[in-house]
């Protein structure tokens, strides 16, 4: 097989390059991604991946890098609730047209196509553990734009015949996700302040929860929904249904480094969701031989891996340090 991986440089989709190497069935990788999160050095030493510097937002480029392809995932997107409220224009177009231009390129060559969405489509309050039959309620351009992006891929798989699986992500975290940014996911932030010996900062009291999935288990979803080519005619909730409060991800923390950490309470955040838990029977269905992760030893390799990156003097340390 040959498969198209769209923001394959990024955090998820890097873990996910690496973990395409190792599946039997996938021969070879092409990358799209125009860096602007993404790190060349992720990919560093992967002989079988073609990386294409670009945007989705440029059809034929994605549609070339199509052709030959068993099978298109594509994660890149702009990702954060914050931001989409200051740059809600961009976040439509990046979330939205691309994804119509990866489903074009899908089209185009016959490619099941797997499709990154969000738990945010859920909004502020939605009934716990949150199902996929919920009607949607976005609360932020984000949310509306990945809604927008589910849409489109499930009504190209009735139009088309087209091949689909749309998976809604929750609280990913693990290796190679970025701190550097004032959008910083809660587990990255939380770590690097805590090697960093600085306060971590936590928006509202700590008491939202959260649904956090490992990327290994990402991964394992997304490498096997390719070997076996999984579709479903509606989206499907990439979570184990298990709720974290920050404040338990800072007891986690402390517990790992052996120490207690100073924290810093800032107003909640617009349009952040209190409280994020997923219904997984469906995905338990169409995956069932994946294990339910571990949530300790998940956040431990996070952490050995940022530890790792602080003392790396080259880019090549962007990939994590063992699995």
């Amino acid at each position: 097989m040959r498969v198209l991986v769209t923001g394959g440089a990024g955090f998820i989709g890097a873990n996910l390059v690496e973990r395409l190497i190792d599946t039997p069935e996938v021969d070879d990788i092409v990358v799209v991604d125009d860096l602007s999160t993404g790190h060349v050095g992720r990919l560093e030493g992967f002989d079988q991946v073609e990386l294409v510097k670009g945007s989705v937002l440029d059809g034929p480029l994605l549609t070339d890098a199509a052709a030959g392809c068993d099978a298109i995932v594509h994660l890149a997107a702009l990702a954060s609730v914050p931001e989409s409220l200051d740059r809600p224009v961009a976040y439509h177009e990046v979330n939205v047209t691309g994804t119509v231009r990866a489903l074009e390129a899908a089209r185009r060559h016959h490619s099941h196509v797997i499709i990154a969405s969000s738990a945010a489509v859920y909004g502020q309050c939605p009934p716990l553990p949150a199902s996929e039959s919920l009607p949607p309620d976005p609360h932020s351009v984000y949310a509306s734009s990945k809604l927008a992006a589910e849409a489109h891929a499930l009504a190209y798989g009735n139009a088309f015949d087209l091949p689909v699986l749309v998976l809604r992500f929750f609280n990913v975290f693990g290796p190679l996700q970025d701190v550097g940014h004032a959008y910083a996911a809660v587990v990255p932030a939380f770590v690097a302040a805590a090697l960093s010996g600085e306060p971590l900062v936590i928006f509202g009291d700590g008491g939202q929860t959260r649904d956090m999935v490992p990327v290994r288990a990402v991964t394992t979803v997304l490498s096997d929904a390719v070997a076996r080519r999984v579709t479903h005619p509606g989206p499907v909730n990439l979570a184990f249904g298990v709720r974290r409060s920050l404040l338990d991800i800072v007891a986690e923390l402390e517990q790992i480094l052996g120490r207690p950490l100073d924290r810093s309470h800032e107003p909640p955040r617009a349009g952040d969701v209190r409280h994020s838990q997923g219904d997984h029977r469906t995905l338990r269905r169409l995956f069932p031989s994946i294990a339910p992760p571990d949530f300790e030893a998940q956040l431990r390799a996070t952490v050995d891996w940022h530890r790792l990156r602080r003392t790396a003097s080259h880019g090549s340390a962007d990939r994590p340090p063992g699995d």
